[in-house]
């Protein structure tokens, strides 16, 4: 592979070989959170850092957490002992759960604060959210990129809309976990990524908040500090392994990811079901998978619990026979790109056939696809998808906008190039 500031040059043809799951960035900013505002210093085993998470981090020490990397891929965090008394800025760059989930949290804690929005970030939902907290006492404002929020909330009724984004749902429980006495949430609509807010429960529970939930009602204790153990290791992350995974099954020797547990709280595991469905064999053993190609044929995924694979399966779905359909899919269109079109014109670039529909995608497979050069329209996912596609090319990638792989996966490039040329 060449690399240059921007454009990669993915070489054609199968893989095989073994790498190492990266951490999940959506169990490491759960973990902080919790850590951050909890009665005890945390250590974190999770390796290298995101860019979304580094987001994270930025706004927890803007509010008094003391967080440092050690060695060994650890994360050392102290707690906030007092919050600022002045107005806190809140570097969320372009990472959603940073701001969905501290705008809550800021609330909860009373704090001043001014979120500072990048790329996409202004453009994606946040209005059911701020609705329902200006409406529970908080005084929040938007101008251009930057969001306003004063005021404090308190233990009550809460009532969100979640056909949008389970990121409200989980800044709620956060925030209302933190609160003086007990509150009740309900999620009202099509509950979409649930795997997700269940991910935020779990983590909750294990740093002691009492929760009950019947249907999609919580309700919460309030604890106002988190208690969690004194060292915890982050899970391996399914939707960074996906697209090893799927490049597994376009192979005969194969592609093996480490450090990933089926039994933990990730819905992206789903992944394994779908390879199955389209005929790939897969193999699981302890804390690793292998994924190889069988009789492969055309399959239908339901994005609703986990959008981030869509960009990966489809791209799988153009190269294998029959048709593959992506339902439940709507929402990714306020991703870090408009997701359905970005996947469809950096697969069609290459010679597949995928047709956008309301809610998702139609995948005629190919009986090859011809290389050339394509778009990550600076969306990580995209990206990395390019890399499945270019295993049944006929012809070397060429991949503009390489480094937005940053956001979720930093290593990703270089894994890529640990596996095998068959």
């Amino acid at each position: 592979m060449e690399v240059s500031r921007t454009d990669l040059i993915l070489r054609h043809g199968v893989r095989c070989g073994t790498v190492t799951a990266p951490p999940s960035k959506s169990h490491i900013q759960r973990l902080l959170i919790c850590a951050a505002l909890g009665s005890q210093e945390t250590v974190i085993r999770c390796g290298w850092l995101s860019r979304d998470v580094e987001a994270v981090i930025a706004c927890l020490r803007a509010l008094g957490a003391g967080i440092e990397r050690g060695e060994n891929g650890l994360l050392h965090v102290i707690p906030v002992s007092t919050v600022p008394d002045g107005v806190c800025d809140m570097p969320c760059g372009e990472s959603g759960a940073a701001l969905r989930f501290l705008l809550p949290v800021v609330g909860a804690l009373g704090v001043r604060a001014v979120f500072h929005r990048e790329g996409r970030l202004s453009e994606r939902p946040l209005k059911p959210l701020t609705e329902l907290l200006k409406a529970q006492g908080l005084r929040i404002c938007e101008y251009e990129n930057d969001v306003y929020c004063e005021g404090k909330l308190h233990a009550g009724k809460y009532l969100i809309d979640s056909s949008v984004s389970s990121q409200f749902a989980s800044g709620l429980l956060f925030a209302l976990s933190l609160l003086d006495g007990s509150s009740e949430l309900s999620l009202v609509g099509k509950v979409v990524s649930a795997t997700y807010i269940g991910m935020t429960e779990k983590v909750l529970q294990c740093a002691g908040v009492g929760m009950a939930r019947s249907g999609n009602t919580y309700i919460i204790c309030g604890c106002r500090r988190f208690t969690l153990p004194a060292f915890l290791t982050a899970e391996g992350d399914w939707s960074g392994a996906a697209p090893f995974l799927c490049i597994g099954a376009l192979s005969d020797g194969g592609v093996t990811v480490r450090g990933l547990s089926s039994s933990g709280l990730q819905g992206d595991c789903c992944v394994l079901d779908v390879l199955e469905d389209a005929g790939a064999e897969v193999l699981s053993c302890d804390d690793s998978v292998t994924v190889r190609s069988g009789k492969l044929k055309g399959f239908t995924f339901d994005a609703g619990n986990a959008p981030d694979l869509v960009p990966a399966l489809a791209a799988l779905g153009a190269c294998v026979d029959g048709t593959t359909r992506i339902i439940d899919a709507a929402r990714l269109r306020v991703k870090e790109s408009n997701r359905l079109d970005a996947t469809a014109a950096m697969l069609n670039a290459l010679g597949a056939d995928v047709r956008i529909e309301p809610d998702g995608l139609t995948i005629n497979g190919r009986a090859s696809l011809c290389g050339g050069s394509v778009c990550s329209a600076l969306d990580h996912r995209i990206a990395m998808a390019a890399s499945v596609a270019a295993c049944f090319c006929s012809e070397d990638v060429k991949l503009i906008g390489a480094e937005c792989i940053d956001k979720s996966y930093p290593a990703f490039w270089e894994d890529l190039g640990c596996l095998f040329m068959l």
